[in-house]
């Protein structure tokens, strides 16, 4: 690709090179295709044709090697103005690009594309970052994707913060400097150290607990490159990320509770799927013991939002005898079908169980079993209880690092309904429900943590009320049932002693299968996970957590 620069500047610009791999069509168009709009006037009997020639249709791969080719080119040579033209934001575009030299200090950068796939090309990205006397090489690989302009359907770069660094979302900028926070080590329960070497998937972690510790725990800022986060991130609970270290920090020690050989048999389980999360938790105290995710980045173990399914079908059969509504050996309805609210719930294959008992209900995961009482509800009911017994729902966890700490707004009709099988507005985590079958198996709601309160003088979240001692009898009586006869008994098969388990699958809209869910307990253990568009919790989350339980046995 030619230099488009102005002569005077040719001498100092590498011209990025577009292999010739970038000569494949795109989106299966040879040509792009033209849209003619046309308009006529009459002027003293004369007649005007005016065209304004609009580009649309797929991109071609020469349009796509065009726009990548100036984007990538002007951008190399430092002319902000004229790459931030080549995208379809520009003003945001200069902005980041401006602070990419102004406050990441990046200098002496190579663009190399690569082949493009359709409209989108993944180019390397090799430059050297520069503070004081502090001087590093850096290297990432990066994606731009080439769209039609609105308006004339000209192709440009679409602009977004990920172009300059994949780290990057909306609001985030990178920045080299003195780390504001000094780096931490972080240890397991047994002194050894944590890494994402050995544990790929503590890398929020490990992130969180030196945004959280830094400071408190001893060390010394190094000279770092990182995302900053911005506003939208950090209401998201993302943390600031190192990208490169110029010069190590003195690192403080903050101590963790989680186990070593549970750790890492946890990140083995999630790492045979795809999209799969598990948290192991100490009933007796609350420690989290294990905390992995299959997919890197995003901490959904701690930090995901999403619909439980039938395994909050445990917080709700509390609820339910407690209020005098099911009795575990009691007759309770199971049809085929109930509708609330203008909504028509039914079972899994539409099954229905005769004359059959609350027990037998919960242990085949019978939705409208649980869905008919919600007449005899008030709106505000399981949100209450869910607070009240199980410490869900109030955003008050210490944890040591950022997590939700689940979600059960008050709804009314159908939705109310929904909630009651872990739909409707309902949100969870792995960490949520681990944390619902310990409190079942210890009688009282821990908060779980992973870095101990008496590091830093937190005060750790409570429940105001606990269970019934009859409550928590029949409870334990449902979720053991489940696990030896109902449809945890596959998953738990081969694990004696004291256990409970439920399954759970939560249909999501737009995805083909169910995330499956699992939460159980055995002994002083209880976990649980997920794993998404997966199918059914027994077959896909129930594995993970019965091999865990099995192991710490």
């Amino acid at each position: 690709m030619g230099n488009r620069g102005r002569a005077g500047d040719r001498r100092n610009i590498r011209p990025v090179v577009i292999g010739a791999a970038m000569a494949v069509l795109v989106g299966g168009a040879g040509y792009g295709a033209y849209a003619l709009v046309e308009g006529s006037g009459r002027d003293g009997g004369d007649t005007a044709t005016q065209a304004e020639t609009v580009k649309s249709g797929p991109l071609t791969a020469d349009e796509v090697t065009a726009a990548a080719e100036t984007f990538l080119t002007a951008w190399q040579s430092g002319r902000v103005a004229e790459a931030a033209a080549a995208t379809d934001d520009p003003v945001a575009a200069k902005a980041a690009l401006a602070s990419y030299v102004k406050d990441a200090r990046v200098r002496n950068l190579a663009l190399t594309p690569g082949a493009p796939a359709r409209a989108s090309v993944t180019f390397s990205v090799k430059g050297t970052v520069s503070y004081e006397q502090e001087s590093k090489p850096l290297t990432y690989d990066s994606t731009l994707t080439v769209v039609r302009r609105a308006g004339d359907g000209e192709p440009r770069v679409d602009w977004r913060p990920s172009v300059l660094h994949p780290e990057l979302r909306e609001g985030d900028k990178l920045v080299t400097g003195e780390a504001g926070t000094p780096p931490v080590k972080a240890l397991d329960r047994d002194g050894g150290e944590l890494s994402t070497q050995k544990y790929p998937s503590l890398g929020s972690v490990l992130d969180g607990l030196r945004e959280k510790y830094g400071e408190k725990a001893g060390g010394e800022a190094g000279v770092e490159l990182r995302v900053v986060r911005g506003e939208a991130s950090k209401k998201a609970k993302v943390s600031d990320t190192t990208v490169l270290e110029l010069s190590e920090g003195t690192p403080g020690t903050v101590k963790t509770t989680l186990s070593p050989s549970l750790q890492a048999l946890a990140e083995a389980e999630v790492a045979k799927r795809k999209h799969a999360s598990v948290v192991v938790v100490r009933p007796s105290t609350g420690e989290i013991l294990a905390a992995a995710n299959s997919s890197r980045g995003f901490n959904v173990a701690f930090q995901g939002s999403l619909a439980p399914g039938s395994t909050m079908k445990v917080v709700t059969s509390s609820m339910l005898i407690e209020k005098g509504l099911a009795s575990i050996d009691k007759k309770h309805p199971c049809p085929k079908y109930f509708s609330y609210g203008g909504w028509k719930f039914q079972n899994l294959d539409k099954f229905q169980i005769k004359d059959g008992t609350f027990r037998a209900s919960f242990a085949a995961s019978c939705n409208t079993a649980f869905i008919s009482q919600a007449p005899k509800l008030e709106d505000d009911d399981l949100t209450k209880h869910a607070q009240d017994y199980f410490g869900l729902g109030r955003n008050d966890w210490q944890v040591g690092v950022s997590t939700f700490d689940g979600a059960v707004p008050v709804q009314s009709k159908a939705p109310m309904a929904a909630s009651l099988i872990g739909q409707g507005g309902v949100r969870m985590n792995p960490l949520n429900m681990a944390s619902v079958s310990a409190t079942v198996k210890a009688g009282v709601f821990h908060q779980p943590y992973l870095v101990s309160p008496e590091v830093d003088g937190r005060q750790l979240a409570t429940a105001p009320r606990t269970l019934s001692a009859g409550t928590l009898t029949q409870l334990r009586e449902l979720m053991s049932y489940t696990a030896t006869a109902g449809t945890a008994a596959e998953a738990m098969a081969g694990l004696d002693g004291e256990r409970g388990a439920k399954t759970g699958s939560a249909e999501v809209d737009g995805q083909k299968k169910p995330n499956g869910w699992f939460t159980a307990y055995r002994g002083d253990l209880a976990a649980a996970a997920v794993v998404q568009s997966a199918g059914h919790g027994g077959s896909t989350a129930g594995p993970i957590v019965a091999a865990l339980l099995k192991a710490g046995g």
